[in-house]
């Protein structure tokens, strides 16, 4: 019986949990002098670079599939400027991950400005000039096909 009432309190207080998580971690980081938790970052943007690289040697890359979900069959074009996209965007994600890495033996105020500050900037620079990019490169093709046809 008190099984039940345990069970249905926890599902009535369940968003907190993700809450109470998150405190958690923000203050292991703040408060630990623990040294591989500035790894973190080193970590997650090796994945994601390991994710984009390794798509490299498949048929599709990861930024081909993206996009064959959102407009489904690819052009050529498309096809191509998606796998050239897939190789800056693991030249960028390379690059972010050794300064990461780099940032991990230098002090914290550094470690903090680059992969909490300058990272995400970055990113969304190269996100902005990526967009822009593919705007006038579309343009371009679209207009070299009605000259063609």
């Amino acid at each position: 019986m008190w099984f039940w009432q345990l069970k249905n309190l926890l599902k009535k207080i369940k968003f907190v949990f993700p809450i109470i998580g998150t405190i958690l971690i923000v203050c292991l980081f703040h408060f630990s002098k623990l040294y591989f938790l500035k790894f973190y970052p080193v970590v997650m943007n090796f994945f994601i670079f390991s994710v984009f690289f390794s798509s490299l040697f498949c048929q599709e890359t990861i930024i081909q599939k993206f996009a064959k979900k959102l407009d489904g069959e690819l052009t050529d074009f498309s096809r191509n400027y998606t796998r050239k996209l897939t190789y800056v965007w693991c030249i960028f994600l390379f690059i972010n991950l050794s300064i990461s890495f780099i940032t991990v033996f230098l002090s914290p105020a550094i470690w903090e400005l680059y992969n909490a500050c300058i990272s995400y900037v970055a990113l969304g620079i190269m996100f902005g000039v990526e967009y822009m990019v593919r705007i006038i490169l579309r343009r371009r093709y679209e207009q070299k096909n009605k000259v063609n046809s």
